[in-house]
């Protein structure tokens, strides 16, 4: 009994493994069946929906494309001083004339014709004078004055900067079919005054097939307003209706960046996919019916023999490896378990079968790692110490306060009360971002506002002879940076790049590259030579404080590099008598409202 004792106890790990794994295998061996079949049908729902993910993308250009024509259209319209013309001017009693300006608008108007007649698109104006024209029409379109009087006008002026998509149901003309009209407001460049309307409407049927070709018996396609109104579909009958419904999913597909949704639509159910189009302010909806997606029969019983061989096949794999392997592995774990508390040099020798080899080899590899990582930990924890202390360095200083209240004073005995009250609600906003705004990083977006604040308050101090301006790609505003990175650069700008030139500009650039976000400080102001840049950062790092706050230029490259890692921070290039460029480099960092927005 003892000897038997003995053996189990050598051979314990062997048996316990094996029984493990045996009653696991046929636990597994009777639910198989029915999730392999599961797995089945969630595979092939899958494949069929990212197959349709690529249908979509095809569609959405074909979108797109009619979308590019019609830019080049109001483009067109818009730059054309004929058009203006006989917009705006008023009706000459002088025949010839009136017939001149007639022609020279014609002429116009077959040139922004010519960019979507490959659409069957047609194209009409309508001044604010009452002169008007229709061109590529038949005689079911709306003319230019019933779009004028439409709805689709005063919603086209609310937004005068923007081509935007309505759908035109008809004004009761006899055999009027619903269209897709996109309307442009056209106004002067500079004053922005409004002198007339662009219309280019093409016909639902025309419209359809940009994805009908894409739609099959079960493969609907719906194109949704942001009102939930139906623009189109290859089901004439939901054009011109509401579906609060549909619009709903399509937000939270759109929303969850979800790939499909399962839902129930009239009564069946669906798998939907949807796509957000910018450019019309349209939900492109694709609904695929399960039932007609899963019309193939499954062979269930050849799955379920399947499973069963492979478990029996399983069990005798790892009865024999697991009996091959145990000898060796007890070994093995009797040399790791004399690895002692805080002893990371305690190393294995490797012997025994592939895999315990294996093992051993990424035991010892591992202790490598161990010692590695708590040097380099060492290391972090020193730097970030480091980035801790640049942290308090972050106060406003007590002499640029002083210096704006006593502005704000003078201002006071000036009576220039609102300049004041303006210079104090920038001087509350600095505060409340850089005292109150525990956050390490903000959006660009908050940060170019305390730049404009910072910006105001020098103006009102030491007047406008430098001007600033900012020019921000648009998809930039949302992405996280370190908090007062761009506002050193403006501040020695301000303080040290026009001693000699005494006026000039300073420019802000924020845009993409490669996979960054690139922030630039140029100004055109006295410059350096590569040796006075040198000696300018040497003494940048030995000055106590900045004028407003402790971070100074160099240590805001510093910041971003403990931030983000060695490839970012900060460059600088000046000539002497031609200005400085100060180029920040930053990696796309987007954080969620509901999240902590300090990326360390």
């Amino acid at each position: 009994m003892k000897a038997f004792l003995e053996r189990f106890r050598f051979h314990g790990l062997f048996i316990k493994m094996f029984a493990v794994m045996f009653v696991s295998i046929i636990a597994i061996a009777v639910s198989v069946a029915w999730t392999n079949l599961r797995m089945t049908e969630d595979l092939f729902l899958n494949t069929f929906s990212i197959t349709n993910s690529k249908v979509m993308n095809q569609v959405t250009n074909n979108f797109e494309s009619f979308h590019y024509s019609n830019v080049l259209a109001a483009m067109t319209a818009q730059q054309s001083g004929t058009l203006k013309t006989f917009l705006t001017e008023k009706g000459s009693n002088e025949s010839i004339k009136e017939m001149n300006a007639y022609y020279g608008m014609t002429q116009q108007m077959r040139k922004v014709q010519s960019f979507v007649d490959a659409y069957s698109a047609g194209v009409a104006v309508m001044g604010k004078n009452g002169r008007n024209f229709s061109g590529n029409y038949n005689f079911v379109r709306p003319t230019a004055g019933e779009l004028y009087n439409s709805a689709l006008t005063h919603e086209a002026e609310a937004d005068p900067g923007k081509l935007m998509y309505h759908l035109y149901s008809g004004s009761g003309k006899e055999g009027q079919k619903p269209g897709i009209v996109a309307t442009k407001v056209l106004q002067e460049a500079t004053t922005g005054q409004e002198y007339g309307m662009l219309y280019i409407t093409i016909d639902e049927n025309e419209f359809k097939p940009f994805y009908s070709s894409f739609t099959s018996e079960g493969n609907d396609v719906v194109i949704i307003d942001s009102a939930g109104t139906v623009i189109s579909s290859n089901h004439s009958a939901l054009i011109g209706k509401k579906n609060a419904e549909l619009l709903s999913y399509a937000r939270e597909i759109e929303d969850q960046g979800l790939h499909v949704k399962k839902v129930k639509m009239m009564g069946k159910d669906e798998l939907m996919l949807a796509q957000y189009l910018p450019s019309y302010s349209f939900y492109l909806v694709n609904m695929i019916d399960q039932q007609q997606v899963l019309g193939q029969m499954i062979n269930t019983k050849s799955i379920i023999l399947l499973c069963l061989i492979i478990v029996l096949v399983a069990l005798v794999i790892v009865f024999l490896i697991s009996r091959k392997m145990t000898r060796s592995l007890t070994l093995l774990s009797r040399q790791m378990s004399k690895v002692t508390r805080r002893n990371f040099h305690n190393y294995v020798n490797v012997s025994g079968g592939y895999e315990i080899r294996q093992l051993g080899e990424a035991y010892n590899y591992m202790l490598d790692e161990v010692n590695d990582y708590v040097g380099r930990l060492v290391h972090t924890q020193q730097e970030q110490r480091k980035a801790e202390l640049a942290a308090l360095q972050q106060q406003i200083n007590p002499h640029f306060l002083y210096n704006t209240l006593a502005s704000v004073k003078f201002l006071v005995q000036q009576d220039s009360k609102d300049k004041a009250v303006d210079t104090i609600h920038a001087l509350i906003s600095l505060l409340q971002n850089t005292i109150s705004n525990v956050s390490e990083t903000i959006t660009v977006e908050q940060e170019l506002v305390n730049l404009k604040h910072y910006v105001f308050i020098n103006h009102v101090r030491y007047g406008s002879r430098i001007r600033v301006s900012y020019f921000v790609a648009p998809d930039c505003s949302r992405y996280h940076v370190p908090k007062l990175m761009i506002q050193p650069f403006i501040e020695n700008a301000f303080f040290h790049a026009f001693n000699e030139k005494g006026e000039g500009f300073i420019h802000v650039l924020i845009s993409t590259e490669a996979g960054r976000l690139i922030c630039e400080v140029i100004d055109n102001g006295d410059g350096m030579d590569m040796e006075q840049l040198e000696h300018a950062k040497d003494r940048k790092n030995k000055s106590s404080r900045q004028l407003f706050s402790g971070i100074g230029v160099v240590n805001v490259h510093e910041r971003i590099r403990l931030l983000y890692g060695e490839e970012y921070g900060v460059t600088i290039t000046s000539q002497k008598g031609d200005g400085t460029r100060v180029r920040i480099s930053l990696p796309l960092v987007e954080v969620n409202d509901n999240r902590d927005e300090n990326p360390i």
